[in-house]
């Protein structure tokens, strides 16, 4: 018999159309035969909807358009199943097994929507709401890292809202550290708010900048002679296993959100339909066998450290001059699900996506031996309180 999925996309996040890119490619690797799929598009005014033709980007060429091919919907628990419920017409509810989140960014990938699915009592593919969370916030996962004595750069957060009368303090870390800089949003991705700054006259101008996509700023020493490897971790049977490696090119000083979606191959644009499949990229990146092992050995150790389940992407910094390897940054739903790394190690998109919904499901299998309800006789002996 045939599982239901629902693909969870889109959200009220500055990612939201690479969310979309990367829920097509995941629907499109779906084998038919073994599932009837359906699209859950959370549109940036917070409605649910769904319909057939949101398996297909062309819908979303204009707002007009996924409105009309879409119906409300909304998801409820009944005897023990999540159910698809149409707000009109006539269609009937559908029970959904599985729901995957393919969500990118603030309010959705930050541990809101696995949050909204643990709440509905959903079965559901991914990360944790903590996972999701700690993954989303930088400063809180780089706390984290360095808690654990995994290696990062030498770095420092503050509020965007005390800068003003914190000037003093920004400008003495920001000198210990030692420029060039790179500026960044605490919780947002797809290198969206970067900025990279060469001196301390720039340093305000680029924060204010920054300011308007997040509360928290993190500013990190930049490596000036920098490669950047990425490396994608698959939790299978509950074993966090890695991938190969990427090198990943860029055509500027940092990785730009037009680099990671909107270049193609030798420079050239290749539009937005392949997501982070456009990236120029190597793989396996031109690493050395130790090096690429003690890479996916603090792959792995990050994976584990914060419970990661589904799919994730880990980023890495290397300093040619030193040969000193960064944990830079992890992506707990990356960017096309990150399947070009796991074509490359043996795992096709469509056996991939199989993981992901087996995962979902051992999930569950092993939530229903915890106990999620303590009896007591607290209520027993309360009164209320007596008027006045």
């Amino acid at each position: 018999m045939k599982l239901n999925i629902g693909v969870f996309f889109g959200g009220a996040s500055v990612e939201h159309d690479i969310s979309i890119l990367s829920a097509m490619q995941a629907m499109a690797a779906l084998n038919r035969e073994r599932y009837d799929v359906y699209p859950l598009y959370l549109n940036k005014a917070g409605i649910l909807v769904s319909g057939n033709a949101l398996s297909d980007v062309k819908t979303f060429k204009s707002s007009s358009l996924v409105n009309k091919k879409s119906i409300p919907i909304t998801l409820v628990k009944e005897n023990q199943s999540v159910v698809l419920r149409y707000l009109k017409g006539w269609k009937k509810p559908v029970r959904l097994d599985v729901i995957l989140p393919v969500v990118h960014g603030t309010n959705s990938e930050d541990g809101s929507v696995a949050g909204y699915l643990n709440v509905i009592g959903a079965v559901y593919g991914g990360s944790d709401v903590i996972a999701s969370a700690i993954g989303q916030d930088k400063v809180i996962f780089k706390h984290i890292l360095e808690n654990s004595k995994l290696p990062i750069v030498p770095w420092f957060w503050f509020y965007g809202k005390d800068v003003v009368a914190s000037q003093v303090s920004i400008l003495t870390q920001a000198k210990q550290i030692g420029y060039p800089l790179i500026i960044k949003p605490s919780n947002l991705g797809s290198s969206v708010g970067i900025e990279l700054v060469k001196n301390e006259a720039d340093l305000f101008s680029a924060i204010e900048r920054t300011s308007q996509f997040d509360e928290k700023i993190v500013i990190e020493k930049a490596i000036t002679h920098l490669r950047e490897v990425n490396c994608s971790v698959l939790n299978i049977k509950g074993k966090h296993t890695a991938s190969v490696l990427e090198e990943v090119s860029k055509s500027d000083e940092i990785l730009s959100f037009t680099d990671k979606y909107q270049r193609g191959g030798k420079g050239k644009h290749s539009g937005p339909s392949k997501g982070m499949a456009s990236l120029d990229r190597l793989i396996p990146a031109p690493i050395d066998d130790a090096l690429t092992k003690h890479i996916q050995d603090l792959a792995t150790t990050c994976a584990r450290l914060l419970n990661v389940g589904g799919v994730v992407r880990i980023d890495f910094l290397i300093d040619t001059q030193s040969n000193q390897v960064y944990l830079n940054e992890i992506n707990t739903i990356p960017g096309s699900l990150s399947f070009y790394l796991w074509k490359e190690s043996g795992i096709d998109f469509e056996s991939l996506m199989d993981i992901l919904i087996q995962g979902a499901i051992e999930r569950e299998q092993r939530k229903e031996h915890l106990v999620h309800t303590f009896e007591s006789s607290v209520l027993e002996g309360f009164k209320g309180s007596k008027k006045t």
